[in-house]
């Protein structure tokens, strides 16, 4: 999330500067980097569950470390909305 938003990707709110409270950094990662994510928490997974565009690949971006695992990592920013 920070990479994103210092690179100005205008389209991360990242609301609440992640802290894994406002979901505004959801986004869909690459399914061949997924084995390189770490764990969901289940506050990632709770928030995530009110996405209107979960998909297998969500995750927030907030809770992906920056480090040589995600080195080369594509993701998509996801739709907003809430049920």
């Amino acid at each position: 999330m920070e990479v994103m938003r210092h690179e100005n990707i205008d389209k991360i709110l990242a609301l609440c500067g992640g802290c894994r409270s406002c979901g505004t950094c959801h986004i869909h990662i690459d399914p061949a980097m997924m084995g390189n994510m770490p764990p969901m928490s289940s506050d990632e997974d709770e928030l995530l569950e009110r996405s209107l565009h979960r998909n297998p690949y969500s995750r927030l971006s907030c809770q992906i470390p920056f480090d040589e695992k995600v080195n080369g990592l594509r993701v998509t920013i996801a739709q907003e909305g809430s049920k």
